[in-house]
């Protein structure tokens, strides 16, 4: 489903001449990073799942962590170019043509792809040097840092540290950019004097509001569990993992669907069939 979903969205963008516009070629990228992190995971969560893996290799493990880190970053920073991209909207859409040309949105995009994956290296390349002596039990179907260096006995202060360092500069300041791009798109509707005009202008962002919670709210839920967690089932750690995999990618083809007209309204909308995929 989710392979599907995503598929069928960047089809419509890709063969739909009126989705050739900014806003589309980020949902593209959104898609995209979806799509790659589900590719990332398919193997061992399915493997799990299926009862049919039972083990992984450190180099694999810290592969796929890479990956998972990776493109949370991704989609964390995509978001915020969507947060960018209605603020001139909304704010400037007299001048929104001329800031959001296409030049810059592959400028957005490049940058996007450096920050997330060039800042990561230093923290994971160290897993492969450090002593593994407590029990080798993952408490996910799928490697991150945090597990990997749970079970380490070597000094992780400077994996503890730059990991903290990499989540405050991409998760938390992305959030709080977000959250500024929305206040201030806030002030610009409340003055607008047309009661329809400030409806209008607020659906507009619907779509990208749902896609922000459904892939932090997981991000929280994890953290808290990984935090807070420590004597709670392993069945809710495992559940709270699948729910940060699965569910921004299961869920943001069908909000997308649904919430944005030029989608719904296109003659490939793939919202008749990912209905009836989820459903």
């Amino acid at each position: 489903m989710v392979f599907l979903g995503n598929c069928m969205v960047l089809h419509v963008i890709r063969t739909e001449p009126s989705l050739h516009q900014p806003m589309f070629y980020l949902l593209a990228m959104l898609g995209l990073t979806d799509l790659c992190m589900g590719l990332s995971t398919m193997y061992t969560v399915l493997g799990v799942l299926w009862g049919i893996i039972r083990e992984i290799s450190l180099d694999s493990c810290i592969a796929q962590s890479y990956f998972i880190h990776g493109l949370s970053f991704v989609e964390s920073s995509v978001l915020l170019a969507m947060a960018f991209d209605r603020y001139i909207a909304i704010c400037n859409p007299l001048r929104y043509s001329s800031i959001l040309t296409n030049d810059k949105i592959m400028k957005i995009a490049v940058a996007i792809l450096c920050r997330s994956s060039l800042l990561i290296p230093p923290v994971i390349i160290r897993l492969k040097f450090l002593n593994y002596c407590r029990p080798h039990i993952l408490s996910h179907s799928f490697c991150l840092h945090q597990d990997l260096i749970r079970m380490a006995c070597s000094d992780i202060r400077f994996n503890s540290i730059y990991g903290l360092a990499l989540v405050i500069s991409n998760l938390l300041l992305d959030a709080v950019l977000i959250l500024i791009s929305y206040i201030m798109i806030l002030y610009a509707v409340l003055a607008i004097a047309s009661r329809e005009e400030r409806i209008k202008s607020l659906q507009t962002c619907v779509s990208h509001i749902c896609a922000v919670s459904v892939f932090y709210i997981p991000i929280i839920g994890l953290t808290m569990v990984h935090r807070f967690g420590k004597h709670l089932s392993p069945l809710v750690h495992v559940l709270m993992g699948n729910i940060y995999i699965l569910f921004p990618p299961l869920m943001n083809p069908i909000i997308y669907s649904i919430k944005t007209q030029q989608i719904r309204r296109s003659p490939h909308s793939p919202l008749p069939l990912v209905c009836f995929l989820y459903l």
